[in-house]
């Protein structure tokens, strides 16, 4: 073959070629932009998820924060109600009480309120459970919006607060004549054992008793009016009845006689500081901060809260001086407590002006129950926590249906009969096995002389104690 007509078939041959190596070559290229693609979306959900899960868990941890410090509200307002000699004792009961709850829900509460733990199942923020949620995260069709997505570790220390606060309400109610390590041992069941129980049949899901779940009747509770603060109040009220009324309280014909606190500035500081707290109580019950409805519903549950309180402050203030004829300052601050109960049942649905009648109503409400409890009942509360919390916890939980149309009366009532009906019940049973053991009440001298000096040997105002 000559040189030329081999050079003619080599031309021929590359002309053939040369579309088909193009073709090969874009194809090559759009597959690699895809991939680019790919790999660059994946990034950006890989951040957006990093972000949302930093926030959420940052949330919490905050919230969880502002409901520790409402243990510190809770002492204030405890230690102002009481009578200086009784100050020291109650102020180590609240630090004592706050961290056995720490310790028994973290070995057992936690558990048989959610089905795990720390030391049972495992609290874990490492690098399993972040890829299980990316993977969750990645699967939603709209991955910017969904369930939370947070640390186990955030979940426990929001929830373990809430203990705390349960505990915090019979504290002041059996104020002044309990035996500390009476009360402390009856801390150690009800923070392990009798909330966590009713928790799982509301929060946990779990059946009571395997018959039915309360949340598949109707049964609604935003951030516990009646999983905590009824819950408290009960195991209040129970311990209240077995240990009677302090000396002095009652005159021969059954008066009440009224024993004013040592230092109401501490009992106002203390309800500014349950104020605050309560936006991590309510806001952080939320569960999720990172999307945008999701922020709406946070600025809506802080709006409700704080003016569900103002609403119940002025209205116990108006009552208590249309029937004593004084402004009285201690119902102003149940009040404003009374408010807080009623709207934590649910303060993402009301509207502000409805949050304001809702708290207004406990205002009234605390008033009226406080009263009752002190006449007709003869039941001897210093604080009026039993009011605050449990009369204004079931008003909440029966006012959720008006904005929420997921729950239902009869939820809302079988509900509340089951979780009083339970910590009224067990409290009792611990609380009579106490007295029995080792009792429950200081002797008369003890109460006289002050608990402080008998349960602590110390003074909270050595100069100026007042007997």
């Amino acid at each position: 073959m000559s040189k030329t007509i081999k050079t003619l078939l080599a031309a021929l041959a590359v002309g053939v070629a040369a579309p088909v190596l193009a073709d090969e070559h874009t194809a090559m290229e759009a597959a690699a932009a895809a991939s680019a693609a790919m790999e660059h979306s994946a990034a950006l959900m890989s951040n957006v998820f990093e972000l949302q899960y930093a926030m959420d868990t940052f949330y919490f941890l905050v919230c969880g924060a502002l409901v520790m410090w409402m243990a510190a509200g809770f002492s204030m307002l405890e230690a102002g109600l009481v009578r200086s000699k009784n100050t020291v004792e109650i102020l180590t009961k609240n630090v004592a009480l706050f961290s056995i709850s720490c310790i028994m829900y973290l070995i057992v509460g936690y558990a048989i309120m959610y089905g795990g733990g720390i030391f049972l199942s495992g609290i874990d923020g490492g690098d399993d459970l972040v890829a299980d949620a990316l993977t969750a995260f990645g699967e939603r069709e709209d991955g910017f919006h969904g369930d939370s997505i947070y640390s186990d570790a955030s979940d426990f220390f929001f929830q373990v607060v809430f203990v705390a606060t349960a505990m915090s309400i019979v504290s002041g109610a059996v104020a002044e004549r309990m035996k500390l390590w009476a009360f402390l041992a009856f801390a150690v069941v009800m923070t392990g054992f009798i909330y966590p129980m009713e928790g799982s049949w509301t929060w946990g899901e779990a059946d009571v008793f395997g018959m039915y779940n309360l949340g598949d009747l109707g049964f609604s509770d935003f951030a516990g009016s009646g999983i905590v603060h009824m819950a408290g109040a009960a195991a209040a009220l129970t311990g209240v009845i077995l240990l009677g009324a302090r000396k002095g309280k009652y005159g021969p014909n059954g008066e009440p006689r009224a024993i004013p606190g040592a230092n109401l500035p501490l009992a106002t500081l203390g309800t500014f500081i349950l104020w605050m707290g309560w936006f991590g109580f309510n806001g952080g019950s939320v569960l999720k901060l990172g999307d945008i409805a999701n922020a709406n519903d946070v600025a809506m549950v802080f709006l409700n809260t704080n003016t569900a309180a103002a609403g119940g402050a002025i209205a116990a203030l108006i009552v208590s001086k249309l029937m004593f004829g004084k402004g009285d300052l201690t119902m102003l601050l149940n009040g404003a407590l009374a408010g807080l109960v009623v709207i934590t049942a649910e303060p993402s649905t009301p509207t502000p002006l409805l949050a304001t009648l809702f708290g207004a109503a406990g205002g009234v409400l605390v008033v009226f129950s406080i009263t009752m409890f002190d006449r007709v009942f003869k039941i001897d509360d210093p604080v009026g926590a039993i009011s605050v919390h449990g009369s204004c916890g079931l008003l909440g939980l029966l006012l959720v249906p008006l904005t929420n149309s997921d729950s239902t009366f009869f939820g809302q009532i079988v509900g509340a009969i089951t979780i009083f009906a339970w910590v009224f019940v067990a409290s009792l049973i611990v609380w009579s096995i106490l007295k029995a053991v080792m009792g429950i009440r200081v002797t008369a001298e003890e109460e006289y002389e002050g608990v402080d000096l008998a349960e602590c040997g110390q003074e909270a105002y050595p100069e100026f104690v007042n007997k």
